[in-house]
């Protein structure tokens, strides 16, 4: 179906909205109707601002595949890799589901689960991202490990805390991460034959008791302004070092904060603001 555009350009493509979540971009497109399984070229080629719309991750809203959910949410990195959880697409998807149908509560399903979603104000969303583990072989790790000490080392960094919540993760404590090069020390880790599925390098200065710093080097997409499961994993990883007591945490991201929440069974709750920016064809 085409449509008559701008100057005269006719509309002929797949619809989608970019939207943003603490500067972490995604094109998003919905499956629901007409399914879409994109090749490994064209999500490199939409996420890329010099051939199609630009973004972090290609998002694609699809029909929900268990009861209770919403919607299912397939996250596909620039490289192709389709991953388990991001909790700023996560945010930003819930948000335009609730715009749709009118509703301050919706549960998005992800590979990593179903995710409870609600509207905490105009233009912000809470999640509960899931429970964290430590357990080795959910992380996973290729042997059995100290998942709160894990013995790696990458130039300045060493010491770290292994978890997962829907996607794997390393944390790394430091005195300052604005004197850390994630771009140098993280990709050696990732390579790691530790870490089967490669794993999303973390560093945390724990700046007060309720206040982290964090930055994080993702798996396929690299130094991120935002990372929803870092900041999450990061405030998880203080109170298993014992670093701190408070189970409500601000974490700063390069782009802003979101608010953590740990409850005592060690599911995470992430709050933080999601932005409109455009929509088009592609």
């Amino acid at each position: 179906m085409k449509q008559a555009g701008t100057f005269g350009v006719a509309h002929a493509g797949r619809p989608f909205i970019k939207m943003h979540g603490l500067l972490n971009h995604f094109v998003i497109t919905d499956g629901r109707e007409n399914p879409y399984q994109p090749s490994t070229r064209e999500i490199i080629d939409v996420c890329d601002p010099r051939t199609g719309v630009g973004g972090e991750q290609l998002i694609v809203v699809e029909p929900p595949r268990q009861d209770g959910a919403d919607a299912f949410m397939r996250i596909l990195n620039i490289d192709g890799r389709e991953v388990e959880a991001c909790g700023n697409a996560t945010r930003c998807v819930a948000w335009l589901l609730m715009e749709e149908r009118q509703r301050d509560e919706i549960v998005l399903e992800t590979l990593a689960g179903l995710i409870p979603c609600k509207r905490t104000g105009p233009l912000e969303v809470s999640c509960v991202m899931g429970r964290v583990t430590m357990d080795w072989r959910h992380i996973p790790l290729a042997e059995e490990r100290d998942t709160c000490h894990l013995d790696i080392r990458s130039g300045p960094l060493e010491d770290a805390v292994a978890l997962n919540i829907g996607n794997p993760h390393v944390v790394f404590f430091v005195d300052d991460v604005d004197t850390i090069d994630l771009t140098e020390w993280a990709p050696p880790i990732q390579r790691l034959a530790l870490f089967p599925d490669e794993v999303n390098v973390g560093i945390a200065e724990l700046v007060a008791p309720d206040y982290l710093r964090s930055r994080v080097y993702e798996r396929g997409a690299g130094l991120t302004m935002a990372c929803g499961t870092g900041a999450c994993v990061a405030a998880y990883a203080a109170l298993a070092r014992g670093l701190t007591k408070s189970r409500s945490l601000t974490v700063s991201l390069r782009a802003g904060d979101v608010r953590i929440d740990i409850d005592d069974a060690g599911t995470a709750t992430m709050t933080g603001p999601v932005a409109y920016c455009f929509s088009g064809y592609y």
